[in-house]
């Protein structure tokens, strides 16, 4: 193990202090200001660099983007958002926040399973609605695809959502062992 290097900190209104040596958190310095403490090196090589994979299926759209329908790394995989795209003809469903909704949820499973995982995967949702009256409607065919315990979501209401879409979905998930 490398020698911490250490400082020497007067104590207050420049009175001097016992000096004492020990390996302290940056934040306790304040706590033991006046005594000489070993503040650690960074240690820029601890954590492995993660590896990421694409994740694509034609079972879903295409991006329309510079992104990837989703990533894997290590353990998770990160959905890109998705909207009511068919993804035979890369239109817009037609019938409303209905079936925007289904066609959205739709997708993201063909991602989930391309990734070999399912709704039952899913950790945390992020829900862009173009308008938050279409709450209820969106919250009650969405937990039609999920069971409990539900993953972790937020919904807002967008200003502007890609294609004039009425509901986009963003979504985490997670291998289990």
């Amino acid at each position: 193990m490398k020698k911490r290097p250490t400082h020497r900190y007067s104590g207050a209104f420049g009175i001097p202090t016992p000096r004492c040596t020990f390996p302290l958190s940056p934040l306790l310095l304040v706590l033991f200001a006046g005594c000489q403490v070993e503040i650690p090196e960074a240690e820029t090589d601890v954590l492995p660099q993660p590896e990421f994979e694409e994740i694509a299926t034609a079972a879903a759209p295409e991006a329309i983007g510079p992104y990837s329908q989703a990533i894997r790394t290590d353990h998770a995989l990160y959905l890109s958002g998705q909207i009511g795209l068919d993804p035979e003809t890369g239109e817009m469903v037609e019938g409303g926040i209905e079936a925007e909704t289904h066609q959205v949820m739709e997708n993201l499973g063909a991602v989930l399973e391309a990734a070999g995982m399912d709704f039952g995967h899913v950790v945390q949702a992020q829900v862009f609605l173009a308008d938050l009256d279409d709450f209820s409607v969106m919250n009650e065919i969405y937990a039609g695809y999920l069971e409990a315990p539900h993953p972790a979501r937020a919904t807002i209401e967008a200003a502007r959502l890609p294609r004039d879409a009425r509901v986009e979905i963003v979504m985490t998930a997670v291998e289990r062992p």
